[in-house]
């Protein structure tokens, strides 16, 4: 390298980001967006690995020209080495603001978490799934709130079918999808609502069944129907009952075993 290659590389770099725009046009939401790292996660002194796949963006006045792009991913790049959970995925959404220098945004984190469920008679482990978002952003009154989604799969038995056939009953595969406003991000656990939203269905799924775990699925099934209205309203009834949610977006979806659509129902508050 000559002197003037030496003199030029001293030269500091123009942060383009930071030039001024004369266009007068605020940007809601700038960012990244499917960018998928492993983690580590813990909910209710479990923790486990997993892969999240995360979305971060910040507001950007009308005055500046660009956001700075690498500075989310050196957050996450630094957020991996931590064991992230409900009450510090605020503090992640919180630096962010800090270093892209905005007063709002959206952080989202989306994973599968595990949990060991054992069959229900022959007591056999299994590992079973369920999807989990949390996203932190800025309310209308600049403070930081987290909204954590879930997706819990579970069994229903149409109470119609069992009352009308002179024997079986049709039953199908149900999600119960909850979007949760948490009020207390210290003492909310996402285990929790998916084990009491799973208690409200006919019937649990696992991931491992012997012949005496299947009678005694299909049996609880059948002496618990439910239609999609009484499923929603049962979980519903939880949730109001949980402190540590102040408000939520219920859906649940029946993919109906006998007819060619699904049946589903909501309730917002």
């Amino acid at each position: 390298m000559n002197n003037d290659d030496q003199s030029l590389s001293a030269q500091p770099m123009p942060d383009v980001q930071n030039y001024r725009d004369s266009r007068h046009v605020a940007i809601s939401r700038v960012g990244i967006k499917r960018i998928r790292v492993p983690v580590m996660i813990a909910d209710s002194g479990v923790s486990q690995s997993t892969v999240a796949e995360f979305s971060m963006s910040v507001h950007l006045p009308e005055d500046r020209k660009g956001t700075h792009m690498s500075r989310f991913a050196q957050l996450l790049n630094e957020y991996r080495e931590k064991t992230l959970r409900t009450d510090n995925f605020a503090e992640m959404f919180e630096d962010m603001l800090e270093r892209l220098d905005s007063n709002a945004g959206t952080l989202s984190m989306s994973f599968t978490f595990f949990l060991e469920k054992s069959a229900p008679v022959s007591g056999l482990p299994g590992m079973m799934d369920y999807e989990v978002t949390l996203t932190a952003d800025t309310s209308a009154s600049g403070e930081t709130q987290t909204r954590v989604r879930l997706d819990v799969p579970v069994t229903t038995l149409c109470p119609c079918s069992k009352e009308i056939s002179n024997y079986g009953a049709h039953s199908q595969r149900s999600i119960i999808s909850i979007d949760a406003l948490v009020a207390d991000v210290q003492q909310f656990s996402w285990r929790a609502i998916i084990e009491s939203a799973e208690a409200q269905a006919s019937a649990q799924l696992y991931s491992q069944l012997k012949r005496a775990d299947e009678k005694f699925v299909t049996e609880h099934a059948y002496d618990n129907p439910r239609f999609v209205e009484d499923l929603i309203r049962e979980v519903a009834t939880v949730l109001n009952d949980t402190q540590q949610i102040s408000q939520y977006i219920l859906e649940v979806e029946n993919f109906e075993s006998i007819h060619n659509h699904s049946a589903f129902a909501q309730i917002s508050t």
